[in-house]
């Protein structure tokens, strides 16, 4: 008897969230998950005092281990930066991929996840093309019409920045008329794009980052993210 195996549910996101940001003009990007101090946080305008910077976030190596410092990313921003230093403006990429948190797990947080964020770059970009491509995406991948609101937020590299909430208005899910919290975005620092090689007098540019871990509770009603990485089938199967 032939057994015939499928993708992982978190892959067959990836590559639906992939098909939906292609749709618009958005390609797929990747980079090292062992990633530089300089990449991970100098590059992002990340403060040398930044408390993401500490033990208690973020996975270090060990000195005598490594040439310079180095961790386990935190983010796929690093793929931001080294994707700007290797093409011109006008640009659009997506960077999904395992980052690596130091932190306790339970159901709604875990050491590793996966992340996605999304950056575009060009002249005359701004918030409204930021939240046109978010409810562009949720419309896409809830099957729904949605509503995107911002909040003001804080992150060292936007600016300005922006907490985004989410209300699916569709009456067909149990998400219909709630307002959630999605990720964190707004306008890329001028410090990071004159990191990246990219003049901030010529192009603007907008990136966001939410958790794909998430998106798989939002959209599959699954109440414990930790089932995605136990390798149980009776979990695994359903999808």
């Amino acid at each position: 008897m032939s057994v015939h195996g499928h993708q992982h549910p978190l892959t067959q996101m990836i590559a639906e969230i992939n098909h939906i940001f292609a749709e618009v003009g958005f390609v797929f990007a990747e980079g090292p998950e062992i990633e530089t101090e300089h990449y991970n946080f100098d590059q992002l305008n990340v403060p040398k005092d930044h408390p993401s910077r500490d033990m208690q976030d973020t996975f270090w190596f060990k000195p005598q281990d490594v040439s310079e410092p180095t961790v386990l990313r935190t983010h796929t921003s690093p793929v931001q930066i080294r994707y700007m230093e290797q093409h011109t403006p006008p640009l659009r990429a997506i960077m999904p991929g395992k980052v690596f948190r130091n932190e306790a797990t339970d159901a709604t947080h875990e050491a590793q996840f996966y992340q996605l964020e999304g950056l575009e770059v060009g002249e005359g970009i701004h918030l409204g093309h930021l939240k046109g491509t978010i409810e562009y995406f949720f419309s896409r991948f809830l099957g729904g019409d949605v509503e995107i609101r911002f909040r003001p937020g804080f992150f060292p590299f936007v600016e300005p920045g922006v907490e985004v909430d989410m209300r699916l208005l569709s009456d067909t899910s149990a998400l219909a008329g709630r307002w959630i919290e999605l990720m964190g975005a707004g306008m890329v620092h001028p410090n990071v794009l004159r990191n990246a090689g990219v003049d901030p007098e010529q192009f603007s540019g907008y990136a966001f980052g939410m958790g794909i871990d998430r998106l798989a509770v939002m959209k599959y009603g699954i109440d414990d993210i930790r089932h995605m990485y136990t390798g149980d089938l009776r979990f695994i199967n359903q999808f």
